[in-house]
């Protein structure tokens, strides 16, 4: 279990960060960077709503149906190029449903619904390890638990860079 106890700790770790980057956004919280594009508190939403689909998906509760079943296989090659490469392509456009109009009112309120789900899917993770039970996903079909967390904070990682100041 130690992979998963890693990749777990990676993804706290980009979740930490994410959090720091919303409280330094704090003045411009509900602005968006530029025209078309998210404010912090969309980011922040998007990410937690990313997070919460992760926890129905691990705990195996019912699911966003991404994309149709003949599409999966070029999905899975999405998710395996992430995963190799270690960062998100840009350019690629949210699911309709984890598309925010809005998102928590204040960086506290984000932690508090980040640190929540970021609970709730460490827990499950770690049952589904220890079961030996691989992550059943509408888009990306059977992977290992460890993937699908690395895949999470890839995910977190990439929506860092686009908070105010980011590097």
């Amino acid at each position: 279990m130690a992979d998963v106890n890693d990749a777990l700790a990676a993804n706290r770790a980009a979740f930490m960060d994410l959090l720091a980057a919303a409280e330094r956004s704090a003045a411009t919280w509900t602005t968006p960077c530029a025209p078309g594009k998210w404010s912090p508190s969309q980011v922040v939403e998007h990410v937690a709503r990313g997070l919460e689909e992760a926890v129905n998906v691990v705990s195996g509760a019912p699911s966003i149906q991404m994309p149709p079943a003949f599409l999966r296989p070029l999905v899975r090659l999405y998710f395996n190029r992430i995963l190799k490469k270690g960062v998100f392509p840009t350019g690629w456009k949210a699911h309709k449903a984890m598309d925010p109009a809005s998102g928590p009112a204040t960086p506290a309120q984000a932690r508090v619904r980040l640190e929540g789900a970021l609970g709730r899917l460490d827990q499950e993770c770690r049952g589904r390890a220890a079961s030996g039970q691989h992550v059943v996903s509408t888009g990306f079909g059977t992977v290992s638990v460890e993937d699908f967390v690395r895949f999470s904070a890839l995910h977190t990682r990439h929506h860092c860079k686009q908070m105010p100041g980011a590097a």
